[in-house]
């Protein structure tokens, strides 16, 4: 339990948890590129292909999106944690704790939802 009594420890929490939301993003930014490229590699090196067969790039780029839908739920289960932790005055009145992991979670959701599509082959 901190015994600051300081706002500043939420809100440095709180910036610690933007901060894995943009790793978490761009982890899944950067496997839906991996993805994406091998299937553009694909593509150009075997223009006569009717079926298109799923490579290494193809799994390394949904492994980064799930990586990055992994980070998003720890980080927001991880603030929450910390959250609790804190003593009421260190939070402002009126402030909102549960924006930051709600937007977090969607985040997690969405990437879990390109996983599928990407997964299925849409």
């Amino acid at each position: 339990m901190s015994e600051l009594n300081d706002p500043r420890v939420f809100f440095a929490a709180e910036r610690t948890l933007l901060a894995w939301n943009r790793t978490s993003l761009a982890l899944m930014a950067f496997g839906f590129v991996i993805e994406r490229f091998g299937l553009f590699m694909h593509l150009i090196l075997r223009p006569g292909d009717a079926q298109l067969q799923r490579g290494v790039s193809f799994w390394i780029g949904l492994g980064f999106l799930l990586l990055g839908a992994a980070v998003a739920v720890s980080s927001s289960w991880q603030y929450r944690k910390v959250v609790r932790t804190l003593k009421p005055i260190e939070i402002p009145t009126g402030y909102s704790v549960n924006a930051g992991p709600l937007i977090n979670l969607l985040v997690a959701a969405l990437g879990l939802g390109l996983l599928g599509i990407l997964f299925a082959g849409v």
